[in-house]
């Protein structure tokens, strides 16, 4: 038997499904299916090595539905090689027809220098800082125009949606998958290398598949490496996580769950209110990101981040 709140989302990708194994995930439970897209376009999609016509994909939306699958998220990314505006319109008017309960709309992140596939991307082709801005700004009001709320800096939900529904109750969470309406701070990774979440910190399993198969295979536990976090680390991944939710932290509302170690960020926020004027403005001990800020948030709240190590390279801001 399932628990009344029970999920099992599958990631599909259209090319390698068909009815029968919609089917046979549907009998087993499944209730939400989340479908890659990226782009339509098919220069786009040569240049990414990703090739998905918009007929496969359609078809295999038709058929999850048929499957009695109703609730679907689709992932949409801008800022790729060859893309503009035109195409990328196209490609939402294409995606809106399949109704989707979700959207995801992530910014590429070309750093060929950790992913060596993408040093076979041709960089004069990826659109310039203010291009991506009108890509992703573009999307966002369309999205928006069709019925969908935004959540958080990247996402969309329909309303009566898990993460509408979290959204506007105050109960939105964000991991480091996602955002997600789940409440539960433990989250088991299956896999080599993968990464589980505990209440107390973070443990990795063995990145190489044999290492890892060996483990599972002797009963051992396949965890390679963890970090422990610290009242400090939990306090400050709170805090992050508030301003990725809401564009807003309140350190009184924090000092309900941290106590008084909760104004010991006072100095962070009016650091962040100093470097991002007028994006953001400290108030009392409220700091909030303005709408026209919005864009920036992840980089803000990385100031909140007391790990991040010295050098270390990143792709575009999105």
């Amino acid at each position: 038997p399932t628990a009344d709140d029970f999920e099992f989302s599958v990631e599909i990708d259209p090319t390698m499904v068909d009815r029968a194994k919609i089917d046979a995930l549907a009998a087993e439970g499944m209730t939400r299916a989340s479908i890659g897209i990226q782009d339509f376009d098919p220069e786009v999609q040569q240049a990414i090595g990703r090739l998905q016509p918009f007929d496969i994909t359609r078809a295999c939306v038709e058929d999850l539905r048929a499957a009695g699958i109703t609730s679907l998220n689709t992932d949409l990314v801008y800022g790729l090689p060859h893309q503009n505006l035109a195409r990328l319109e196209d490609t939402i008017d294409k995606v809106l027809t399949f109704a989707p309960d979700r959207i995801a709309l992530f910014g590429y992140a070309h750093v060929p220098w950790v992913s060596k596939r993408q040093k076979l991307i041709d960089e004069s082709a990826l659109p310039n800082d203010l291009a991506r801005y009108t890509l992703a700004t573009r999307a966002a009001e369309r999205f928006v125009q069709a019925g969908l709320a935004p959540i958080g800096i990247d996402h969309f939900a329909a309303s009566g949606d898990d993460l509408a529904v979290a959204h506007d109750a105050g109960r939105l969470r964000r991991n480091f998958q996602g955002y997600t309406a789940d409440s539960c701070q433990t989250l088991i990774g299956l896999g080599a290398s993968s990464i589980s979440r505990f209440p107390g910190g973070y443990v990795q399993n063995a990145p190489a598949t044999a290492a890892y198969k060996q483990r599972i295979a002797q009963a051992i536990f396949p965890g390679s490496r963890g970090y422990e976090m610290t009242a400090d680390d939990q306090l400050h991944a709170r805090a992050i996580e508030t301003l990725m939710c809401y564009f807003a932290l309140d350190l009184d509302d924090l000092s309900r769950d941290y106590g008084p170690r909760a104004y010991t960020l006072r100095p962070c926020l009016e650091g962040i209110e100093t470097r991002f004027k007028p994006f953001a403005r400290l108030v009392g001990q409220r700091i909030s990101i303005a709408p026209e800020g919005r864009s920036l948030t992840r980089i803000i709240a990385s100031t909140l981040d007391q790990h991040v190590p010295e050098g270390v390279r990143y792709s575009q801001a999105s």
